[in-house]
This record gives structure tokens, sequence and C-alpha cells, in this order.
């Protein structure tokens, strides 16, 4: 989802910028059980969207949105 959502995007990101994204993907999906197709897309546009102004620490990211 974050590589789909990632390509939708006009901010190019580096193969490390995408693992980050992704590792936090993963984890809140689960902490959060996200089951639905909606839910996940809605946090992956987060995700991208408070990576590319600024919030790369995989652990504030994880903080914004648990």
């Amino acid at each position: 989802m974050i590589r789909e959502k990632m390509s939708a995007s006009q901010t190019p990101m580096q193969e490390e910028d995408v693992a980050v994204c992704q590792r936090v993907y993963d984890r809140i999906c689960e902490a959060r059980h996200i089951a639905t197709d909606g839910e996940r897309e809605e946090l992956a546009i987060q995700i991208l969207h408070f990576y590319q102004h600024g919030v790369k620490d995989q652990g504030s990211l994880e903080r914004l949105l648990l």
C-alpha cells in the first residue's frame, strides 16, 4: 500500500524512506487491527503526509498515528 500511494505522490523518496514508511504502516495496521482497504489506504496517506512534512523518525511517526 505504501508503494502504491507513494507513486501517486509528487515527491520522490529513497528506498530507505519507503522502508521506514512501510515499517510504520505494518506496525500501525497490527496495533490498531486495521482490516479494511479504506482504513489501510487512509493510513498510508497519513504516513506519507507526515513523512513528507518532516516527520522522518519511525518512532515519532508511530506515536503520531497510534
